[in-house]
């Protein structure tokens, strides 16, 4: 199959609309192999205006009077079984040299009029060259929000060359974005849409799910038309025809666009002061974050509740992704004052600025781990056989059958399963004439080891649980979060190493049967502990310390 790429983009291969185009090209050489691709660029063709002397009808048919690419370009149209016409939306219509390029195929037509079925218009010519089977494609970014009311001239254009609903459109607003760098995973994931759409396009029709996701906007529009207002770097006036106050640094610039994907649907309740002091250019800049939206100021009146030492190079190098944030931050490439929990919550307030499209009706909800479900039988078996052996130990295996139903709504962790199996193993040991006085130390002793041994493993075992509150399994890819747990991890290990100890002398005591209460005190400090190391330690290491 031969395919024909038109780029009608003055910019070439750096035009926005382009990157669209080579993943739908991309996805194509996907769905089918055998694909012979050519591309003409018009930016660096020599396609005059036609003249309209109509020489290709009369005097030379078929061939045009003026000497230039025109006649190479209709070659390759006569080449291709389809043709895909890619250009950037200019005032709401083709770039002028790409208009030369369409009217220059007067050629291939004939002079005659002659009606044709589903025709649009009051008139038509018949092509001079056999034109059926070929299909056409036409892909275009605009600078609007949406393209929705923007392309009817292009619709009626092609209506008119090719047929009404006789080729297949991508038109994507809010086509500046593909040059933004920050932006790359939102943008990425559209072009992988793109890129499906190739695939399946190449072996019959784009399906309607993949329509859905390409018509999807890529920010919300109140997002979209602040970020783009601030990409220019001017303020406007309150005159009309004088927008230019004053030409902003580019610093000040990416501070805007940031500060514009701030997501006020999640203001926490009182306002936040970021201070983004950028230390190689010596800019520094505050953005309040408020539930009526963001502002940002250049004057620094504010307090901060927040500040950010950085690099501008850094942030940006964070924002497009090049590298981790949180790897940044352990590398000592920034650092954060004052409150930290804006950091630990970044992506509620900035990320994910983007409209939310249809879950798929047929994807399964979210599960999320449950530590519940782990401690449930070892709490039940340290305190129900202590007081009573037999009908303790019963009551234990009831449990561990009963926890299995959580897995319904939860997802279950290696953990779970070990620990089910480990008291279940412990209560039928206990129930068969094993000593109570040696199990339950053993089983804080068993209880300790799950905990250190797992400090050595790829994620420590309270990361298992801890990671719904912090984005899911995406908080696994994080360094610091990952030490956090590390370390709390190893010092539960060691509490229960020290409590396996700890309870073998208390039962060979007379108040063993209230073992399992006694045992509780010291968790109730360590969960206190716990919930203030997550927010000190991640502070302590943002803030280079």
């Amino acid at each position: 199959m031969n395919i024909l790429v038109i780029n009608g983009s003055p910019k070439g291969d750096s035009s926005n609309t382009y990157r669209l185009t080579s993943a739908f090209l991309d996805g194509m050489k996907q769905g089918l192999q055998n694909i012979q691709t050519k591309e003409l660029s018009v930016s660096r063709m020599d396609i005059k205006p036609c003249l309209g002397c109509f020489s290709c009808w009369s005097r030379t048919p078929g061939q045009c009077c003026i000497q230039d690419d025109m006649q190479h370009v209709i070659q390759k149209l006569l080449w291709a079984d389809v043709t895909i016409w890619s250009f950037p939306l200019y005032y709401y219509s083709v770039p002028g040299p790409l208009k030369n390029l369409i009217d220059r195929q007067l050629p291939m037509l004939l002079p005659f009029m002659v009606e044709k079925d589903g025709q649009v218009g009051s008139g038509n010519h018949p092509s001079r060259y056999d034109m059926s089977g070929k299909r056409t494609v036409i892909i275009s970014t605009c600078g609007f929000y949406t393209a929705k009311g923007n392309y009817d001239g292009i619709y009626s254009l092609f209506d008119h060359l090719c047929g009404k609903e006789n080729y297949t459109t991508i038109f994507c607003g809010q086509g500046e974005l593909f040059r933004v760098p920050e932006l790359s995973s939102r943008t990425n994931e559209y072009l992988s849409c793109v890129k499906q759409a190739g695939q399946e396009y190449i072996t019959g029709n784009i399906s309607a799910k993949i329509q859905e996701a390409l018509n999807q906007l890529l920010l919300p529009r109140e997002t979209f038309e602040a970020c783009a207002d601030a990409s220019w770097g001017i303020e406007q006036s309150g005159e009309k025809n004088n927008a230019v106050a004053k030409k902003e640094s580019d610093t000040l610039i990416f501070t805007r666009q940031m500060a514009a994907l701030y997501r006020k649907e999640n203001y926490p309740g009182k306002d936040i002061v970021l201070e983004m002091n950028y230390t190689d250019v010596g800019e520094s800049y505050q953005i309040l974050l408020g539930k009526d939206g963001s502002h940002v100021y250049t004057n620094g009146d504010l307090t901060a509740t927040t500040r950010i030492e950085t690099p501008v190079t850094v942030w940006r190098s964070i924002a497009a992704g090049e590298i981790r944030g949180d790897e940044a931050m352990m590398q000592g490439l920034y650092k954060v004052k004052g409150d930290f929990t804006l950091m630990l919550k970044w992506d509620n307030y900035f990320g994910g600025s983007r409209p939310q499209a249809k879950q798929a009706e047929t994807a399964p909800p979210q599960k999320n781990t449950n530590m519940n479900i782990m401690l449930i039988p070892w709490i039940v078996l340290w305190v129900a056989p202590a007081i009573h052996k037999q009908w303790g130990c019963l009551i234990t295996l009831g449990v561990c059958a009963l926890v299995s139903l959580f897995y319904y709504r939860n997802r279950k962790t290696f953990y779970d399963v070990l620990s089910n199996a480990l008291v279940a193993g412990a209560s039928i040991i206990m129930l068969a004439g094993g000593s109570e006085k040696w199990l339950l130390p053993l089983s804080y002793l068993a209880f300790g080891c799950m905990w250190a041994v797992s400090c050595f493993v790829k994620v420590p075992l309270t990361a298992n649980y801890s990671m719904n509150n912090y984005g899911g399994e995406d908080a696994l890819q994080n360094g610091l979060f990952l030490k956090t747990n590390r370390i709390l991890t190893m010092l539960w290990g060691v509490l229960y190493l020290f409590t396996s100890i700890f309870t073998w002398f208390l039962m060979r005591t007379s108040i063993s049967s209230f073992v399992g209460l006694i045992n509780s005190v010291l968790p109730i400090f360590m969960g206190v502990f716990t919930v203030w190391f997550q927010k000190w330690y991640p502070a302590k290491v943002a803030g280079g310390k």
